[in-house]
């Protein structure tokens, strides 16, 4: 047997012990520090129950079982985690739209729940996950700046594009995209939604979707179609590079489709280098 304990529902207690988790791997684990940074540990200011894996003296793994299920284990312990947070999930039923997260927790996790779960709309197995800590190695397109509250309207359109032509599916699809639209103008007001825009029109967009103290996770990357091939992504990037070390996180990270070979290419030029694998499995 993989699981020698059962996942438990953590709170305030666990704070400590998960912190500590975390910091094991700051760049790999920014998607959950963030959120645990500002709303602690505990179900009620988190929005969604965090689970736990390891003896009481001991924090091994935890899981966000919202609306995206995000496992995170310490090196070693991915399997049994797994089996725990597996059980916890097929008893608890599927509520969440995507489990992402590092490859080496999501992997075995969705082995596990597969038979119960899938099949899923897509499963995205390896992710290349980047990060830099220095200055882009290339020069940041200086018309890229945080978005004002007031130019959601003409962000909204290829916000949704480009969410539309990475995940498959519109955001709008469930209610009516109100809560699509108020993560924008959440990552708006914070000073996390960045753009060149000209003449009404977006021609590159980019949120940081995640932060924490130790770092922060670029997300939606995007450049208007008719843009394209022009190398905006790469020089826009940049410019969300150095906005990003200054303002909110040393260093930057972001985690890309293996396939896309251009984007890959273009954020080796930047400076970004490999240090982890990320998997998707979207429903």
């Amino acid at each position: 047997m993989l699981r020698a304990l059962p996942a438990r529902v953590l709170g305030d207690v666990d704070d400590g012990d998960v912190r500590t988790l975390l910091d094991t791997d700051p760049v790999a684990a920014c998607m959950l520090a963030g959120r645990i940074e500002t709303h602690g540990v505990a179900a009620g200011s988190l929005g969604a129950p965090l689970w736990g894996f390891g003896p009481r003296d001991r924090l091994d793994a935890i899981c966000l079982a919202g609306a995206n299920l995000i496992p995170f284990a310490r090196r070693g312990h991915e399997a049994a985690a797994a089996a725990a947070f597996a059980d916890r999930a097929r008893r608890s039923g599927r509520r969440c739209s995507t489990i992402v997260g590092p490859a080496p927790s999501v992997a075995p996790l969705w082995q596990l729940l597969a038979p119960h779960w899938g099949p899923p709309r897509d499963l995205r197995a390896r992710q290349p996950l980047l990060a830099i800590d220095g200055p882009p190695a290339v020069t940041a397109e200086p018309r890229v700046r945080p978005v004002h509250p007031s130019e959601i309207e003409v962000l909204m359109p290829a916000a949704i594009a480009m969410f539309t032509e990475e995940v498959g599916v519109s955001p709008l699809r469930v209610d009516g995209g109100a809560g699509y639209r108020a993560r924008v103008a959440e990552l708006v007001r914070a000073g996390q939604s960045l753009a060149w825009i000209e003449d009404g029109e977006v021609v590159f967009k980019a949120e940081i979707g995640a932060v924490s103290r130790a770092a922060c996770q670029v997300q939606g990357v995007w450049v208007a179609p008719r843009h394209r091939g022009r190398g905006i992504g790469q020089s826009g990037t940049a410019a969300v590079v150095e906005y990003a070390r200054q303002c909110i996180a040393p260093v930057v990270s972001l985690y890309v489709n293996d396939f896309n070979a251009a984007a890959r290419a273009a954020y080796a030029r930047v400076g970004f280098r490999h240090v982890g694998t990320y998997s998707s499995v979207l429903f």
